[in-house]
């Protein structure tokens, strides 16, 4: 092992002192901050500027309360109001044909920002439209329903004879809190927005560390095959040397990274006073993440070893990261129903046993035999992998020319 752990410290100290991998390990959490943060940011930031509204009213009566209520409700950050709203044509014997091409080209030649159309009939629930260039401003819809809604309800009061006021005294305000239970039932202070920022994050951490060193892990194979390196190294050493030093060197590097992210989440929770993640649930998440690291290095080596071109690398590391991507696409779903019978499955296929337990652990602990018989099912899917990806090393390094086909790689495996 010592020539093991010598390439280990080899690779572990050139990739540490690499541009890359110091700019990463600052800017990958100031990413991940980002996607989480900015896009609600965005999202809920406020208009600078007034937006003008057209209306096409068929009753003839919702459009001054509309317009009223619009401009006195929703205000700029400076006073003035949020929307102008402006009648375009109203009543039931409007011509809506031409009212609707005569708004269009007010919305095409920018005088108008959009123009709602409230269609009359007999039914008291009446279809509204809203006509824009851009459809993307949610928060238009959204109050453009709640202001009609308030105008409906309170026309619908009066027509069976109920003071209008009372519909405000009637509006109750509810906030509903999620309070987890642990197994033993012990009440957990995480709400949805914690269970699932801890959940994704850690998922996505994960993610970002397998990637980016698999990735590492296979173009310095790949590197060292292309210069002839290799072969100096094997005169110095096994093969099985040289591949456990290198899996050691950058597993080494990617408890670094995650040390230091722990680190800055732990500093940041203890500057806001937040609890992210319970003790507990840490310590079995960081157990899967060493696991599935373990096994994905093990993987990248085998699948990286018969390689002999950057494209080639791209392609077979892109298989991979493909499964990498199936928990994180599962994450809602996941914590809608935690214990669904499919969830369960994926569990215990190595591939994404560590990313679907980091899923489940945080929002509802699976059972104790579930966490025993998965962490087995790791240990023994590093050891496959591991003799696997040996055999497979051991011949593929000192290969050049055209890759091994699968049966050859098939044939390694069996007769290694």
């Amino acid at each position: 092992m010592n020539k093991a752990f010598a390439v280990a410290k080899w690779e572990y100290l050139e990739k540490i002192k690499s541009k890359a991998f110091l700019i990463g390990l600052f800017i990958t959490p100031i990413l991940m901050v980002g996607m989480g943060v900015l896009p609600s940011l965005f999202a809920t930031q406020e208009d600078n500027e007034t937006k003008v509204i057209g209306i096409l009213d068929q009753t003839g009566t919702v459009a001054p309360q509309f317009a009223k209520r619009m401009q006195e409700r929703y205000k700029l950050g400076n006073g003035q109001p949020n929307y102008l709203i402006h009648i375009l044509a109203q009543g039931e014997d409007m011509r809506l044909d031409e009212a609707i091409a005569d708004a269009d080209q007010r919305v095409a030649h920018d005088e108008i920002t959009g123009y709602c159309i409230i269609h009359g009939g007999q039914s008291d629930d009446k279809l509204v439209e809203y006509h824009s260039k851009s459809v993307g401003d949610f928060r238009i819809g959204m109050r453009i329903e709640e202001t009609l809604k308030g105008i409906l309800a309170e026309k619908r009061a009066v027509a069976i004879g109920l003071d209008p006021k009372l519909l405000k005294d009637l509006n109750v305000q509810l906030d509903v809190r999620m309070v987890k239970l642990s197994k033993m039932g012990e009440k957990e202070d995480s709400g949805f927005e914690r269970v699932f920022i801890s959940a994704y994050v850690f998922l996505m951490m994960l993610f970002l560390l397998i990637v980016t060193s698999g990735q590492m892990l296979v173009r310095s194979v790949l590197e060292e095959k292309s210069n002839r390196i290799v072969e100096v190294l094997v005169s110095s050493c096994s093969p099985t040397e040289l591949m456990a030093g290198k899996v050691l060197g950058m597993s080494g590097l990617g408890l670094t990274q995650m040390g230091f992210w722990v680190l800055i989440g732990v500093a940041v929770s203890v500057q806001f006073g937040t609890n992210i993640i319970p003790a507990g649930h840490a310590a079995l998440l960081m157990i899967y993440f060493v696991l599935g690291y373990l096994f994905y290095a093990a993987v990248f080596i085998a699948a990286g070893s018969p390689l002999n071109t950057e494209q080639e690398a791209q392609q077979v590391t892109s298989y991979l990261v493909m499964i990498l991507v199936i928990p994180i696409v599962l994450a809602l779903p996941a914590m809608k129903n935690p214990e669904a019978g499919w969830l369960k499955i994926l569990t215990f296929i190595p591939f994404l046993t560590p990313t679907m337990m980091a899923l489940r652990i945080p929002i509802q602990t699976p059972s104790a035999l579930e966490i025993v018989a998965t962490i087995l099912l790791m240990i023994a899917s590093i050891y496959v992998a591991m003799v696997v990806a040996g055999r497979i090393f051991r011949v593929a390094i000192l290969a050049t020319g055209k890759s091994p086909k699968l049966s050859e790689i098939l044939r390694w495996v069996r007769t290694g």
